[in-house]
């Protein structure tokens, strides 16, 4: 998969770009605020994604204008296809080969992309929830119909704790959470299953990648840990359905006390270390950067399995703290991958082989080569 161009509309800081990126390494080069990621934001909402820097639609579109668009057009599965994504505050229309969608989440799977952003480095640093929107959103465009069964369990989660407040008032209502302990049940075991396989292998793959990234000094690992204790290792998705829907009747005292579902995939959790330690906890800036950039490259490598060809890779700000032979991997070995990268300082591409290079000031391309 690669974008073969990109027009940009009104969008952000941009009044108007039109760009023809090659098929390997390119980068997005300027100073701060000029509008790199807004370049990456704008290729990265064509994936049915939200926005990775928790933008809200209205903020969108350029100050003083109604409407903004973005065009896209890119091959992939044998032949060159189109999308467009016009914003106008919070609504947005979204066409896929000129055919009207009902909503841009129609896009995942058809255009598929990988994305990192300094926020990202939250992911090792703070909560375990930047964690499970890594697994959710990697898993939502390998298999699209896993955000319809976490958007099922979301609002099960959600009338269940409703209703947990109701019964303090009402224990007469107590008698319909059955109801509801088996819909969460029955998506949460869905969501667990599903996010157990896919943080196994994508340990594995990571590892890979980031023995490559720090040229073998330094091992990386990661393992899921379930919001709930039930040794789920091996078991089959009914054995846990029937833990989980076991769990929420025994934990029901609990959760009606504090008004709030105490177990259950939206606690999930994944473990980060490098060299056997907490990379939360010990790891450097610099190792925190490359564990992210490890699971962002695994994640890529296992859309590429299951789509038959790589997504398209989008670094923003990811050359810092890098030293040179990180920057060498990101730059030149990623083959047969497309990849965008910003940075504002020309030494951080000086070892860039083969590519193209877009120079960007005040929202516009000013040189490239």
């Amino acid at each position: 998969m690669r974008v073969e161009s990109l027009t940009i509309s009104y969008f952000r800081n941009m009044e108007g770009i039109r760009l023809f990126p090659c098929g390997g390494a390119n980068i997005i080069f300027g100073g701060n605020a000029q509008g790199k990621t807004n370049l990456i934001e704008a290729i990265w909402l064509f994936s049915g994604a939200k926005s990775f820097r928790g933008s809200k639609d209205g903020d969108f579109t350029m100050f003083g204008n109604d409407i903004s668009k973005l065009e896209l057009t890119f091959f992939t599965k044998g032949r060159e296809q189109s999308s467009a994504i016009i914003l106008s505050g919070d609504k947005k229309n979204v066409f896929l080969n000129e055919i009207k969608q009902e909503s841009i989440t129609k896009l995942a799977g058809e255009f598929c992309a990988v994305v990192f952003s300094p926020d990202h480095l939250s992911l090792v640093k703070q909560g375990p929830d930047k964690r499970r929107r890594l697994i959710d959103v990697s898993l939502s465009q390998a298999y699209p119909k896993y955000m319809k069964i976490l958007d099922g369990y979301n609002r099960a989660l959600r009338q269940r704790n409703t209703l947990l407040k109701d019964i303090a008032g009402h224990p007469a209502l107590e008698d319909t959470l059955d109801t509801w302990d088996k819909s969460l049940a029955g998506y949460g075991a869905y969501i667990i299953h599903m996010r157990q396989r896919y943080v196994k292998k994508l340990a594995l793959l990571a590892s890979d990648f980031y023995s490559g990234i720090s040229s073998g000094k330094e091992a990386f690992s990661a393992t899921y840990a379930p919001g709930f204790d039930i040794g789920i290792d091996g078991k089959s998705r009914e054995e846990i359905h029937n833990a989980l829907e076991t769990a929420l009747f025994k934990n029901r005292g609990a959760d009606i006390h504090h008004g709030v579902t105490s177990l259950g995939p939206h606690r999930d959790d994944m473990e980060i270390m490098v060299n056997g330690v907490s990379a939360r906890a010990f790891g450097s800036q610099g190792q925190q950067r490359s564990c992210i950039l490890a699971l962002k490259l695994a994640e890529c490598a296992i859309l590429e399995e299951r789509n038959n060809e790589p997504p398209v890779i989008l670094l923003d700000d990811v050359m810092s703290e890098l030293d040179e032979s990180r920057r060498d991997f990101l730059l030149n070995q990623l083959h047969d991958r497309q990849v965008f990268i910003t940075c504002c300082d020309a030494e951080a591409f000086s070892g860039l082989k083969h590519g193209k290079v877009f120079e960007i000031s005040k929202g516009s391309i000013v040189n490239q080569q």
